[in-house]
């Protein structure tokens, strides 16, 4: 009896716990987003406008801003923008290296080309004989390359369950091992700390 009794509570909990967690994330993505209203003039507050409050304006509206500054920077007219403006940022000293470290590190990531988080290692770390995953970020290692004298990976292992924080770490090609998972199927394994494996095809 008490057996069942815990399976059931076991049941409703894998039931429960994720979407409930899903719906706060969610809740807190959409109150941020909807944070931006208010830069809006009067007249045109979904409040004004609507007649009444509806959460998650601020989602679209966020999205369209992304979307239209895409199609603006696309262009010839947009780019010259976009050159001007980086040109003022350029000018100011923290400035500076704050927005270039992060739009390199943008563009690095959203390109189709780059080579930022597309495999999943696995490599030998904190000591050998103790495996964990990492994920490759750029096979460009530069001078340290050079002064090391061999070919080595530059790989980021995330702490679990929280995979923004981690370890930049340049790893030796040889003690690399690439794994067929995807980088969605690798994130999942790091977030539930081992508990949900990628089913392999026999």
């Amino acid at each position: 009896m008490r057996g069942r009794l815990r399976r059931y509570l076991i049941a409703g909990l894998l039931v429960w716990l994720p979407l409930g967690v899903t719906v706060l994330v969610i809740k807190a993505l959409v109150g941020f987003m909807d944070q931006w209203l208010p830069l809006l003039p009067p007249r045109w507050q979904p409040d004004t406008l609507l007649g009444f409050h509806l959460p998650g304006v601020g989602v679209l509206l966020s999205v369209l801003v992304v979307f239209v500054t895409g199609v603006l920077a696309a262009n010839l007219f947009g780019r010259q923008l976009v050159a001007a403006w980086e040109s003022l940022l350029g000018r100011i000293p923290l400035v500076n290296t704050l927005y270039s470290s992060v739009k390199q590190l943008a563009e690095t990531m959203f390109s189709s080309s780059g080579q930022s988080f597309r495999k999943v290692l696995l490599i030998e770390y904190p000591r050998k004989g103790l495996w964990t995953l990492a994920f490759q970020t750029s096979t460009d290692v530069g001078e340290a390359q050079r002064k090391i004298g061999s070919d080595v990976v530059n790989v980021y292992v995330p702490t679990t369950p929280n995979p923004t924080s981690g370890f930049f770490l340049m790893v030796p090609r040889e003690e690399v091992v690439e794994l067929e998972m995807s980088v969605d199927e690798g994130l999942k394994m790091i977030l539930s700390m081992g508990a949900v494996v990628p089913r392999q095809e026999e």
